[in-house]
Parts: structure tokens; sequence; C-alpha cells
């Protein structure tokens, strides 16, 4: 059986924590930001952990994550 080839638009989007939970970043941080908050543009900075149900679809395409 021939290697599975990795997502790479994935590869590129989402890692690995140390636990193993699958970390992202935010959405909406790209631009119209004059009408968003500081604090809330301050915390579309920080990343996220995927959830439950989302998390093994992206597992899919990431196999050797």
């Amino acid at each position: 059986m021939p290697k599975m080839k990795t997502h790479r638009g994935a590869a590129k989007r989402f890692s690995l924590t140390k636990k193993g939970r699958i970390k992202r970043s935010k959405a909406y941080k790209s631009h119209i930001l004059t009408k968003k908050s500081a604090k809330r543009k301050r915390n579309l900075r920080k990343a996220a952990i995927m959830s439950k149900g989302d998390e093994r679809r992206i597992r899919t395409l990431l196999p050797y994550v």
C-alpha cells in the first residue's frame, strides 16, 4: 500500500500540542479591523484548540502528525 499524502493546506494551518490536541489560529483577524475593539483583536491573536468533532476530521488530513 502506498504512503498516504499529507494535506498541505491543513499542515500549514494546524499543529499539534504536547498533549496531542490540534491547535489552530482564530478567524476574523485579516481585515476590517477598525471596527473591532483592541481587546477583541488581542484575543484573536491567541491560538485555540480544535473541538473533538473537528479534530477527528483534521486527523484524516494529517496522517503523520
